[in-house]
Formats: C-alpha cells, sequence, structure tokens
C-alpha cells in the first residue's frame, strides 16, 4: 500500500474502508485551474449544478456518483465559474483513519464481519443465492472458499469490488477533494458536515436483521451479474452533464444496502441521519444570506423523498441543471 492515510466520505466510504484497505485513494489533478480537468476514457463536459433559492440565499449543488471509470476526464467548467460567486464550499467531514487504527477495529471487531461459529456463506444462504453468488465469484476470476467465512453484506461488497475493478470501475473515487482545493486555491471557505462514521456504520452492523442482509447481497450479486453497464453509463451521464440519462438509470446497489442497514430494529439509521444531517445543514444556509456550493451523493438528492424533493416543498425555488 503507498499511502498510510485514506480518505473516506459517508456510509459507503466508512463500509468500503474496513474492506478494501488495498487500494489508495485515486489522486485528482487539476492542470488549469479556469478550466480544472480533473483526472476521474475520453473528456466530458461536465456535470451540471442545481440551484436553489432562498429569500436572499444561494445554493449550487454539485451531485456526485460512485463509482466512476478510473481515467475519466472531464473539465469542471460550471464548478470553476460558480466557484467565483460562491463564499462557501459545504462537503462531508471526512473520516480519518490511520492504518494502525484500521487494523485495530478490523481485530476488535471481527465478530461484526465475520460469520459466527466458524460457518460458511454455503452454510447460511439460501441455496438459489448461493450459486448465483458462487458464480460471480468464479467469474470475477475467485473461486474455491474466496470470501465464503465473511457475513453476506460483507462478502456481497467484496464481490462487487472485484467486479467493478475488472471493469475499471472504481467506488473509492472522491470529486469532494477536487473541489476543496480549487476553493482553497480562491481562498473560499470550505465548511464540513459532520456526518455518520465509522463507529456509526459499526453499530449498525451489529443490528441488521438477516432479511435485510440478505436483500443486500441478492442486490450486489444481481449488480455483479448485469448492472455494472448500468453503472458506467450512469457514470457518463454525470460526466456529461445529462440530467435526462441520470434520472431514467438506476441508483447503485449501494442505496439498497443502506436502506438494510437503516431497516426496522437497526440502531441509529446510519443512512437516514447522513440524509437528515444534508437537509438542516442545506436549509440552515438557505436562510441566510450567502452563496454555497454543496457537493452531496447523487443518491441523496434525487428521487422519492431525495433532497432536492424536501427542499421544493419546503418552499425553496429548486432549477434543474
Amino acid at each position: 500500500m503507498r499511502t498510510a492515510r485514506r480518505r473516506v466520505r459517508t456510509l459507503r466510504g466508512c463500509l468500503w474502508v474496513y474492506l478494501l484497505l488495498g487500494t489508495p485513494a485515486a489522486a485528482w489533478a487539476v492542470a488549469d485551474p479556469e478550466l480544472a480537468p480533473v483526472i476521474v476514457s475520453s473528456e466530458r463536459a461536465g456535470p451540471g449544478l442545481w440551484q436553489v433559492s432562498g429569500e436572499q440565499a444561494r445554493l449550487w449543488i454539485l451531485g456526485t456518483v460512485s463509482p466512476l471509470p478510473v481515467g475519466m476526464t472531464w473539465r469542471a467548467r460550471e464548478v470553476t465559474h460558480v466557484l467565483g460567486k460562491v463564499d462557501t464550499v459545504l462537503v462531508s467531514k471526512p473520516v480519518e483513519l490511520s492504518l494502525p487504527r484500521v487494523f485495530w477495529m478490523l481485530i476488535a471487531q471481527r465478530d461484526l464481519l465475520l460469520l459466527p461459529s466458524g460457518r460458511k456463506l454455503r452454510d447460511i444462504l439460501p441455496s438459489d443465492l448461493y450459486g448465483r453468488f458462487s458464480a460471480q465469484r468464479a467469474n470475477s476470476g475467485e473461486g474455491g472458499d474466496k470470501w465464503e467465512r465473511y457475513r453476506p453484506i460483507i462478502a456481497g461488497a467484496l464481490l462487487e469490488d472485484r467486479a467493478l475493478a475488472g471493469r475499471g470501475l472504481s467506488d473509492r473515487l472522491d470529486v469532494s477533494l477536487t473541489v476543496r482545493r480549487l476553493a482553497r486555491e480562491r481562498h473560499i471557505a470550505v465548511m464540513e458536515l459532520n456526518t455518520p462514521g465509522a463507529a456509526d456504520l459499526l453499530k449498525a452492523l451489529q443490528s441488521v436483521p438477516p432479511a435485510a442482509e440478505l436483500a443486500c447481497l441478492t442486490t450486489l450479486v444481481q449488480t455483479v451479474a448485469t448492472g455494472i453497464p448500468a453503472l458506467a453509463a450512469r457514470a457518463d451521464a454525470w460526466a456529461s452533464g445529462d440530467l435526462t440519462r441520470l434520472r431514467a438509470l438506476p441508483p447503485s446497489a449501494v442505496t439498497a444496502c443502506a436502506a438494510a442497514l437503516d431497516g426496522e430494529g437497526v440502531a441509529d439509521a446510519p443512512w437516514q441521519r447522513t440524509r437528515d444531517a444534508w437537509l438542516a445543514a442545506l436549509e440552515a444556509r438557505l436562510r441566510g444570506a450567502d452563496a454555497t456550493l454543496a457537493v452531496i451523493d447523487l443518491d441523496l438528492l434525487l428521487g422519492p423523498r431525495g433532497l432536492l424533493q424536501d427542499l421544493g416543498e419546503a418552499g425553496y425555488r429548486v432549477e434543474d441543471p
């Protein structure tokens, strides 16, 4: 491993930091500050931004997607243009985890990651689901007992990550890091929002119902089997600023697994808490008089009960890109 620290944001990042210790965070490059070419295989126009208006405040929202193709290039023209108008950039606070801390948590919380009493996936999964999991595991180049001793939600995440890597996609490319850097180059204040982190995820894993965990694994296996082209299309639509295509394509499998971690009986519902924290922060900015650029996971923005719908229902004017 080339780096001893990694920045991880949101619930998705907190889960992946436990599972994917072997890959450092991707490097993002900005050559011309005014055109902002971002290394994320061809160049795209760049994502559009939503605009939300309060009585005096102005808010722009950059929705981000994951996974993204490694090596995708897009020019953040609209982002750099908006940075010339705002006072503050609002992003999730990164979770800083050193390798010793990660390894300690893996050892201390081993019972949350592995099946109890030496059991294996073949012992607990329905035969049809286990057959599909095994087939996709073999297709990914892994066979035998690979990931057999992990809990279904962990094994599914590892399977999906391997499949994404095989298609040149990554769940660990963080657009907000580039926006932070561009903001700081322009001496714009960066405000970090506290959202549920690693400890919250571990607490949720303690109480997630088996049925919800199987539902998450089922979704992940289906994504690996047939859904990766749609994820690649989603990334392309995002980088091209094609909102119509984005709305038509399905969300990532992580959304389904986040729902599993927020289900009935799960402690603290970290995904819902993340959504609530963002809504409160956005409304606070809109009640003021400043101009803000917020960088938010697209899965939190779109769809029924997404943040954009909530802001519209609260009386704010929401304009699509």
